[in-house]
């Protein structure tokens, strides 16, 4: 894995404009404005965690609400992921993590297979965090797994304050994808499967 593992993206629709720069082998740097204060600190933490660096900038139709923003920001992102990633030689392929914050307790398994999915079993009690809409984590989680490609598994283990269990799943989800991508010094260069492809 001599190759750089980095990318930029851009995405632009008529909600939404959105460029994404990723760089895999980072050190955790970022710069994030997507105009939605809590995303904001949770790509923050995404980067640091995942030692993944992260330019994001994102122009949406807030004045109408946050969806769009919210899921074409987690497309653009799995779309830079999924090019930085690459064929996928010499990675680990599989990661999980679980993160506490407090109360909370999060579990992110990720498997980079080429096949997208999400599973999520995370609940929240109430109906928003700021001014941002809980049941838009969900949007975000599944609209970067499905355009990064990857299988994900997101579990709330415990924990009942909103703000601790979004940040327990976001930095779940960053430790296990750091996991998931790293290189793996007794695989080589071959692609982790039986198939040889993902």
């Amino acid at each position: 894995m001599n190759t750089p593992r980095t990318t930029t993206v851009h995405r632009a629709t008529s909600e939404t404009d959105i460029t994404v720069t990723i760089n895999l082998d980072g050190t955790g740097q970022t710069r994030i404005d997507t105009g939605i204060g809590f995303l904001d600190h949770m790509l923050t933490a995404l980067g640091r965690h995942s030692m993944c660096d992260l330019d994001i900038t994102a122009k949406g139709d807030l004045h109408i609400d946050y969806h769009h923003t919210v899921e074409d920001t987690g497309i653009a992102l799995g779309k830079a992921f999924a090019m930085a990633i690459g064929d996928k030689r010499g990675i680990r392929r599989y990661g999980s993590a679980t993160v506490p914050l407090d109360e909370a307790l999060c579990e992110a398994v990720v498997d980079i297979s080429g096949r997208p999915f999400l599973a999520w079993s995370v609940t929240f009690g109430r109906d928003k965090i700021g001014d941002m809409d809980t049941e838009l984590f969900e949007e975000f989680f599944r609209a970067f797994a499905m355009s990064a490609l990857v299988t994900l598994h997101v579990i709330q283990r415990a924990g009942h304050n909103c703000h601790h269990i979004a940040e327990a799943a976001f930095k779940a989800l960053a430790r296990a994808l750091r996991t998931a991508s790293e290189a793996d010094p007794r695989a080589g260069g071959i692609i982790p499967s039986t198939k040889g492809s993902l």
